[in-house]
């Protein structure tokens, strides 16, 4: 069969798509140019949609938050109403063990690029993780939880509560964890019970349990509103050495807590600070950039956490404050020095 007869159309044809793809791009910029001579604005080329999972997970951030009935879970649900931006930024509170457990999250959860934590949880992580100080920065002080050790009437010092039953409420929560380390640093060997705080104040009551440790943002309902008789009381905690590191110097007074503590009168403590951090992430990567946006909007809106409506904790918090033990996330850092900038160059 002669096969000579079909062969030139098909190479004719082929040379002739091949020229076309070569004419092609120089006369779309040919198009292009000549649209702008005449001061037309030329169609801009159809960009790929981008997929709607890949949009969606471009600026989620994952907070841990804690366990469903504390106050970190509620000011992570809080912080993610008020900084929500579409795909632009979306975050995601997540209900975890515990704010004291919430460092294993961050180091090891998949997802979790921030976490609210009670600052000496670190210590246990020093032997475990020893550059966990470095690992973590801190973006934002949020509140005090200030150490309150209620006790019975025959109970006139910490060393009374030595070998007697102290409760420590239930696991998970900052007074388990918090309350025996701090009792381990003043030396005291008490009886360590974790039973729900109302039950062991019943057992107060009863002479069945020499004192409670409640660790939490002042003031506690439980002492505002409850009734106890003559010398029930809260013991004076004096801020030293031993607590540099992780706590802050803290008070109780009459404002706090008037049917226990008259007029004038102060009872010295100590407060762990409740600290939101993140993953000391590398500078240029995806996961820093995610957590810059999260920072600039939480700061920049930090005015309408303080309206109504919302925690009354966000209204005595302060961008500048530090948090003992770690170093600010590079982009608070960052975004508090423009602010001074911008403040000094108005003035």
């Amino acid at each position: 069969m002669n096969w000579s007869f079909g062969l030139a159309p098909r190479l004719l044809l082929m040379a002739l798509a091949s020229l076309a793809a070569t004419i092609q791009p120089f006369a779309a910029d040919a198009q292009t140019q000549n649209a702008r001579m005449q001061g037309v604005r030329p169609l801009p080329r159809e960009v790929p949609r981008q997929k709607p999972q890949v949009a969606m997970n471009a600026w989620t951030v994952g907070v841990a938050g804690g366990l469903l009935e504390g106050a970190p879970i509620r000011l992570a649900a809080e912080i993610a109403r008020v900084v929500d931006d579409g795909n632009n930024l979306h975050v995601l509170p997540v209900v975890t063990r515990g704010a004291t457990e919430n460092v294993n999250s961050l180091l090891y959860l998949r997802g979790i690029d921030a976490a609210i934590i009670n600052s000496d949880v670190l210590e246990e992580y020093k032997s475990q993780v020893p550059d966990i100080q470095q690992r973590l920065a801190y973006i934002l002080n949020l509140f005090p939880s200030e150490l309150h050790i209620f006790v019975r009437p025959e109970i006139q010092g910490l060393n009374d509560l030595v070998g007697k039953k102290v409760n420590f409420n239930t696991q998970g929560t900052a007074a388990a964890y918090s309350g025996p380390l701090i009792f381990s640093r003043l030396g005291l060997e008490v009886e360590k019970t974790f039973i729900p705080h109302q039950v062991a104040l019943e057992q107060m009551r009863k002479g069945e349990m020499a004192a409670v440790v409640f660790i939490t943002s002042k003031p506690v309902d439980a002492f505002v509103r409850g009734r106890w008789e003559p010398g029930f009381k809260f013991l004076p905690i004096s801020y030293d050495s031993k607590f540099e590191d992780y706590y802050l110097p803290a008070a109780l007074d009459a404002t706090d807590y008037p049917n226990l503590i008259k007029p004038g009168e102060r009872v010295t403590t100590i407060a762990v600070p409740t600290a939101l951090v993140a993953f000391n992430f590398p500078a240029k990567s995806n996961r820093f950039q995610r957590i810059a946006r999260f920072v600039d909007h939480l700061f920049s809106r930090i005015g309408k956490l303080q309206e109504p409506g919302f925690d009354p904790k966000w209204k005595s918090i302060n961008l500048a404050a530090t948090v003992p033990g770690l170093v600010r996330f590079p982009a608070a850092q960052a975004w508090l020095e423009r602010q001074q900038r911008a403040t000094h160059a108005s003035q």
